[in-house]
């Protein structure tokens, strides 16, 4: 199993770039490699198990279930469905956490997955840098004080 961890700290207080994350449909709306997204069978976009169905900017095309969705724990779990990147058992978890010194926020993105030996490194990369830190970056400007 392969694990990537990407932390950032946001300069803005937890709740308020929860309300922009809690969302699994907003996709587009903060991370800029996302076209556009939409929730299948006209499911709630915070309904346990619902699908969200967006495509990148590339093109490529990836459909997640919300597994959990937590407002108390400032977290959100979802699994990959369908995508180009040839990974399995993919489960990833968002997380935010408080930092009460300057009311910032330390926000988690991690994820476990099975791949091909040969693809490990490559994927870690793509996954940890080129998504999840990307999307942390975007969220920091979108808050930068």
């Amino acid at each position: 199993m392969t694990k990537v961890y990407v932390s950032s700290v946001i300069p803005a207080p937890a709740a308020e770039v929860w309300k922009i994350v809690r969302n699994f449909n907003a996709l587009p709306s903060w991370a800029p490699f996302v076209a556009e997204s939409r929730i299948e069978q006209n499911a709630q976009a915070d309904q346990i198990g619902c699908i969200r169905n967006f495509t990148l900017k590339d093109g490529g095309r990836i459909r997640e279930r919300l597994l959990a969705l937590s407002d108390y724990d400032l977290s959100c779990s979802y699994a990959i469905l369908e995508s180009p990147m040839a990974v399995e058992n993919y489960v990833a978890t968002l997380s935010l956490t408080p930092i009460t010194d300057g009311n910032l926020t330390l926000a988690e993105w991690q994820a476990e997955f099975d791949c091909a030996p040969d693809r490990e490194a490559a994927l870690m990369h793509q996954i940890g840098n080129r998504v999840f830190q990307t999307a942390l970056s975007a969220l920091k400007h979108r808050f930068g004080r």
